[in-house]
């Protein structure tokens, strides 16, 4: 396959990026096209209930049942789902302190969740603890820039996930912020930081060599900043091969993809959802031999 192209000219429709009738008939036929809708959250900070109904911004809105039923719903109108999470699973509400971890990971497991990515909240309970509560996920956790040799998550966490859907093959690699700082050092005990853009072009190349279809990144590094820090931005600027960037740890709320072009002049999607499990973000993707052309939209977890 040809490198891989996102549209240049995409067109807003009623909150969905629409693909231009006069570039979709670039598509030759329906048998090669390979549909894939990708699901994604960050920062969900262990909100298992919705908010409560006197909530200034978000009454009786979000939570994981609600979550659950928005993702069967899609599930069952789309063949080919993949749903991944760019980190910050645990701490936010009570549960986490009651039970370190475990529900989360529980509930992620029930709602089919395919690959996740660390934030640096993930770590609040130590190496131990998320050993632990890992134990109860039946889904891969990724990163490519933190070093486990020395640590006990060595085993636990790899750089990069290969998810089959459908015709599809996607590589999925996680990439995260410097913990020093963030999180007290015993916390993350034996974990070395390595640079997030050297790593990223290492993991994404391998993948393009494996003839992954679609490259993502889950990266926990935040959106932008006023300063020069690595954020997702920077990250698509200074790599390539990478198609979509699903961020975290900055609570952005976008409300469309944010386009951009990498080290090669190449489109690449920034995509990141807020907090809580308030809102699923989704990109729809259609990949033809020649090319690849996306619709996008952001579907808020609404009251049922």
């Amino acid at each position: 396959m040809e490198r891989r192209k996102f549209i240049k000219n995409i067109g807003l429709s009623v909150g969905t990026l629409m693909l231009a009738p006069n570039l979709f008939g670039q598509v030759q036929s329906k048998n090669q096209i390979k549909k894939i809708t990708i699901l994604h959250t960050n920062d969900t900070h262990s909100n298992i209930d919705p908010f409560p109904s006197n909530h200034p911004l978000y009454p009786n809105q979000g939570g994981v049942s609600k979550r659950f039923e928005l993702i069967q719903k899609i599930r069952n109108e789309e063949e080919n789902v993949i749903l991944l999470d760019a980190g910050d699973v645990f701490q936010g509400t009570p549960y986490f302190n009651l039970f370190g971890g475990v529900l989360e990971m529980k509930m992620m497991t029930e709602l089919g969740y395919d690959v996740g990515t660390l934030g640096n909240h993930d770590f609040d309970i130590g190496v131990e603890g998320f050993v632990k509560a890992h134990k109860y996920a039946n889904f891969p956790f990724v990163n490519a820039n933190y070093d486990f040799t020395n640590s006990k998550l060595k085993n636990q966490i790899k750089p990069y996930s290969i998810v089959q859907k459908g015709n599809v093959k996607i590589g999925v690699f996680g990439i995260g912020i410097e913990l020093s700082g963030l999180v007290p050092v015993a916390n993350f005990e034996g974990v070395v930081y390595q640079d997030p853009i050297i790593k990223a072009n290492e993991i994404a190349k391998e993948l393009k060599d494996q003839k992954c279809d679609l490259i993502i990144c889950l990266s926990h590094l935040g959106f932008e900043y006023p300063t020069d820090k690595i954020s997702d931005k920077i990250l698509a600027k200074e790599t390539e091969n990478i198609d979509i960037i699903i961020g975290g740890h900055t609570h952005t709320i976008l409300e469309k993809p944010f386009l951009t072009q990498n080290k090669n002049q190449e489109n690449v999607i920034i995509n990141q959802v807020g907090w809580a499990g308030l809102f699923l973000g989704r990109i729809d993707i259609e990949i033809s031999e020649k090319n690849m052309v996306f619709k996008n939209f952001k579907s808020k977890i609404e009251l049922v």
